[in-house]
């Protein structure tokens, strides 16, 4: 007798897929959020799934704070054109060049809160009403209050005491004039979860992943690779270091994990191991114990 059970990454896959159904059927003009990291392209590949053999119905679109490590750049480009999408991207510099940001100063300048005008700058010049997201409910406790469709109102916040409710699958994507929505296929995925599918579907990373030699600093309690972008401070020693990165962001406030993880198979025993959530090295997030949640009221991805 045939067996008709679907395995946990069959789930997931067929959830995100039916949310990114449904967000292509009910918003007139969606885009994908794609920073090149491993949530994002896990979801562009379900899109790709979703909606094969057409071409995915909405563009990539890219915040670039221009302080991203170089590798992401190159996968960006190679993914977006093996894929064959349309690609809109936000840059961070020509806000600032207009005036609409004022860069952080200071020795722990980062341009990551910086993102939120030009995000929501581009949303509104392309006149998206839906931004599809890779945030997990494992990830951090303020995107743990997500609903899959997350409303937004015409300034981009977001209230997580005035969420709707998502009975039965059943989700409402109604809306004002000048608001949008936020919607996260891979809610209920956790990171392991997204090791094992890219694992299954051989989906390729970016080197970043996988453990490597690079000169680093230790700062705050956080391995920093040494960029243009990071440079040692006086008293600070750089090391070379095996390392590989668990989240992708601006070189400026993305950990390292030390790790000779350089495979596929070794990093998914290492996260298995890990008593250390992925973004426990995000040096943005150890601002203030809120710092994800206010960033996300002002309308952060």
């Amino acid at each position: 007798m045939p067996d008709y059970s679907l395995s946990h990454l069959d789930q997931l896959e067929a959830e995100a897929i039916f949310i990114l159904r449904e967000t292509a059927a009910q918003f007139e003009n969606p885009a994908l959020l794609f920073s090149g990291g491993k949530d994002s392209i896990v979801m562009a590949h379900l899109a790709a799934k979703a909606f094969w053999p057409s071409r995915l119905p909405f563009p990539l679109v890219h915040v670039d704070t221009g302080h991203n490590f170089a590798e992401t750049m190159t996968y960006r480009d190679e993914f977006v054109e093996k894929i064959n999408a349309r690609l809109v991207v936000g840059s961070v510099q020509e806000s600032i060049d207009k005036g609409r940001v004022v860069e952080e100063k200071g020795v722990n300048a980062s341009r990551n809160r910086a993102q939120i005008i030009t995000l929501l700058d581009t949303i509104e010049e392309h006149q998206f009403d839906a931004a599809l997201g890779g945030g997990r409910r494992d990830e951090e406790k303020a995107r743990a209050k997500e609903r899959f469709f997350s409303h937004r109102d015409d300034f981009g916040q977001w209230d997580p005491k005035n969420q709707r409710p998502e009975l039965w699958n059943l989700f409402n994507g109604r809306m004002h004039q000048g608001e949008n929505f936020r919607v996260f296929p891979l809610s209920n995925f956790t990171e392991m979860d997204v090791w094992m599918y890219m694992k299954r579907e051989g989906i390729v990373l970016p080197s970043l992943y996988y453990a490597h030699e690079r000169d680093c600093v230790i700062r705050n309690g956080t391995i920093l690779a040494v960029s243009e972008f990071v440079q040692p401070r006086d008293g600070e020693e750089v090391k070379n270091m095996r390392i590989r990165f668990r989240t992708m962001g601006d070189a400026t406030i993305t950990g390292a994990v030390e790790s000779d993880a350089d495979t596929i198979e070794k990093i998914i025993d290492e996260v298995a191991a890990a008593r250390q959530t992925e973004r426990g090295n995000r040096a943005d997030d150890k601002r203030s114990e809120t710092a994800m949640e206010d960033r996300k009221k002002e309308g952060y991805f």
